[in-house]
């Protein structure tokens, strides 16, 4: 307040507000230089920029899509930028509606179900004169951002950014040059701000603006810059990379659950093993996301042997089915990653004497809690995963009617094929999965053949003796123990011939 005072008594003028990007300069490239093949466009992000410019407004496919576009790849996902506000978005559309406090934008959704699509359109967003910084966060600052179009915490991390502005500043307030590009389906043409198309073709990551002062505001631009780099093989501009290792001790203050989403989004790309090989080579191997630490060395590599060989095949698993346009499940990559340390907490609760399966119940609790915590989606993810891990026991099991009640188990052939990856890596016997995998394929003849040769195997076993329970003191009854009670005979439920879709299905890794 003293030296605007004194500038303002000397006459001086005052200070331009600082700008966190520099603007650029709008550079229109034609079809014939850029050489997007319109085959890859999806006809509803097409049809949402028609929307919007008929009505009036300018309307881009934005981001990634370009950038794959240019690459000549099929974007997973199309977003849409436009000058309309959210409000004006949703009023053109039946079924769109307004999402996010950070930055608002609007999901016009098509079809419904597991066929949905989801397109995602923002409003250009202004570059901010200036920033509310409060003292909280997105949870203890709330009353805070109340009616804040623009404020950033104490670190100038952004948590809220909710200012239109032209398509010029639009593309500065973006992060890399590469994602800083608008695509007009209609006219065929590429709109270029920073050299996102000179830097897409040398497959060059550089960051728009001062790259310490990004990473600021963002943290998580780190992370995308790992995810970039391992999917699309591009390397960071010396001065983009320059500041990653110091800037990643911000990713502590960004949102649990934020943070977690990008992890599955590096380890989903289909390029897993190569995140996790760049995430080293940046000196982020340990200490950004508490599952990986969870599987890794304190070098930031997987393990040898069993331990790192039973990750490394479920990660080329997930890559191959991503890369084959299948479908990948979360619950199953992430069972995978903290199955060794669900394993040796089991180990040693069961060496302390609890049974085998509340002694797997307490490891999982242990695990869960040491390295997911409390975000969003936990509960549907931790359903999954602990099903399909509570399930090893029960293949240990291959007599009674319990065989066929559990290969009609909805998440069986997730359960399958997590033992199978067992047995593969030499964790277990192979003649285990074989088993099941016979029983799940087989007639009902064949299955009755298993099963008799599982009894017979099983009678085989020497049989355990169990120590003899304590007696009563004189004058108290005891009640007859579990063992003792005379077995209630339960009916085989025997399944139609062929077996359900499942069954019939070769076995892969989980969807």
């Amino acid at each position: 307040m003293i030296k605007k005072f004194i500038d303002k008594l000397l006459g001086k003028p005052a200070a331009a507000p600082k700008k966190t990007s520099p603007l650029g300069k709008r550079v229109e490239v034609t079809a014939e230089v850029h050489g997007i093949n319109p085959d890859l466009l999806d006809e509803r992000a097409v049809k949402v920029v028609k929307t919007l410019t008929d009505a009036g407004f300018e309307a881009y496919i934005v981001g990634g899509a370009v950038r794959d576009l240019l690459l000549n790849m099929r974007p997973k996902d199309f977003d849409v930028a436009t000058n309309a506000t959210p409000e004006q978005v949703k009023g053109l559309f039946r079924r769109a509606f307004i999402i996010g406090r950070r930055f608002r934008i609007v999901h016009v959704v098509y079809g419904r179900g597991r066929e949905h699509e989801v397109i995602e359109v923002s409003t250009f967003r202004a570059l901010p004169t200036e920033s509310e910084a409060i003292a909280g966060n997105e949870k203890t600052g709330k009353a805070e951002l109340d009616g804040k179009h623009h404020a950033v915490d104490a670190s100038g991390r952004v948590l809220r950014d909710n200012v239109w502005g032209p398509q010029i500043e639009d593309a500065a307030r973006r992060d890399y040059t590469v994602n800083a590009m608008y695509y007009d389906p209609q006219r065929q043409l590429v709109v270029d701000y920073h050299g996102g198309l000179a830097d897409a073709k040398a497959k060059l990551l550089r960051m728009i603006g001062d790259p310490e002062t990004r990473y600021r505001e963002d943290p998580v631009r780190i992370i995308r810059a790992v995810r970039f780099a391992a999917k699309l093989g591009f390397t960071l501009e010396p001065k983009t990379l320059a500041p990653v290792k110091a800037s990643s001790a911000l990713l502590a203050n960004v949102p649990a659950s934020r943070l977690f989403d990008e992890m599955i989004k590096l380890l989903q790309t289909g390029h897993s093993l190569a995140s996790i090989a760049q995430l080293k080579k940046l000196g982020l191997g340990r200490g950004v996301f508490a599952m990986l630490d969870a599987m890794l060395t304190e070098t930031g590599d997987l393990h040898e042997g069993i331990r790192g060989n039973f990750v490394r095949q479920a990660f080329e698993d997930t890559d191959r089915r991503v890369q084959e346009g299948r479908g990948v499940s979360p619950s199953f990559m992430l069972a995978c990653m903290l199955w060794h340390e669900v394993l040796d907490r089991w180990t040693k609760i069961r060496n302390g004497g609890e049974p085998p399966v509340p002694a797997l119940a307490q490891a999982i609790d242990a695990v869960f809690d040491a390295r997911i915590g409390d975000i969003s989606g936990r509960g549907k993810l931790a359903a999954d995963m602990r099903e399909i891990w509570m399930m090893q026991t029960r293949f240990e099991r291959r007599t009674g009617s319990g065989v066929f009640s559990l290969i009609e188990q909805p998440r069986y052939r997730a359960g399958f094929d997590f033992l199978r990856l067992r047995a593969d890596v030499g964790e277990i016997d192979p003649a285990l999965a074989d088993w099941w995998e016979d029983f799940a394929l087989g007639s009902d003849d064949d299955r009755q053949a298993l099963l008799a040769d599982a009894r017979a195997t099983q009678q085989k076993q020497p049989r355990v003796v169990r120590a003899p329970r304590p007696e009563a003191p004189a004058g108290e009854e005891t009640e007859p123990a579990a063992d003792d009670a005379p077995a209630k005979k339960r009916r085989r439920r025997r399944r139609k011939p062929g077996g359900g879709e499942g069954a019939a299905a070769p076995a892969t890794a989980a969807e």
